[in-house]
Formats: C-alpha cells, sequence, structure tokens
C-alpha cells in the first residue's frame, strides 16, 4: 500500500509516472511520455515538456483505472504474463516501473514513496 512517483530523461525519451496501490490491493499507474529523438531540444525546451507532461498526469490521474496484477514479492505482473511491470525491493524499499513501448528496449523508471502526487492539490 503506498504512493510512489518518478520520471525518466533521456536524449530520445522523457517519462513521467505515479503508482498508487491500494489497501486491497488495487495498482494504479500511468506513465506519459514524450519521444525526443526527432529533433534535440533546449534545456528550456525539455522543461517546458516535462511540466506539461506532469500537468496531464497530474488533470488525468482521478481517471486512471485500476489494473489487475499479480505480485509474488519482488514483481508485479500481468495475470498470467512473464513481463514485469513493475519491480519492489523490499530491502531497500525502492519500486521501480518498467516501462515497454513498441520497438524502443525497456527502460527502468525508479519512483520515490511520497505521501501526496506532486501537482495535486
Amino acid at each position: 500500500m503506498g504512493r510512489w512517483q518518478g520520471a525518466y530523461d533521456d536524449p530520445g525519451l522523457m517519462i513521467v509516472a505515479r503508482l498508487e496501490i491500494d489497501s486491497g490491493g488495487k495498482v494504479r499507474v500511468s506513465a506519459p511520455n514524450a519521444v525526443t529523438d526527432q529533433a534535440p531540444l533546449s534545456e528550456s525546451d525539455r522543461a517546458d515538456l516535462r511540466t506539461r507532461l506532469e500537468m496531464g498526469l497530474a488533470a488525468s490521474w482521478e481517471n486512471v483505472a485500476p489494473l489487475s496484477l499479480t505480485f509474488d514479492g519482488q514483481a508485479f505482473r500481468k495475470p498470467g504474463g512473464v513481463a514485469p511491470q513493475l519491480e519492489w525491493d523490499g530491502p531497500q524499499k525502492r519500486m521501480t516501473l518498467i516501462f515497454y513501448s513498441g520497438n524502443r528496449r525497456s527502460v527502468r523508471v525508479p519512483l520515490e514513496s511520497v505521501d501526496t502526487f506532486t501537482g495535486d492539490s
């Protein structure tokens, strides 16, 4: 049970993410992203893009439906699935989102535990 948020940024991809697991084990996760490898972005443009992604995530969060995931103590997977969607490191108390997108390699997005999500009132 808890809330986590995080971000990933490299020259070709930007991701912002939220995760919430309620006391009943229902998992809600959202990871809006932007592919940025078509043309290099200035630092200012990157900051603007991240702000837009974060604002969109905050605005759409209430509409994110719970996912059906199984948990084996370390990885959350779709029922019957092999690929992990989330990884929990219990001793370190770290949560990681695994982001899959088309023909790109998967990306691990480190998430930080939070009481309230950034951008929420």
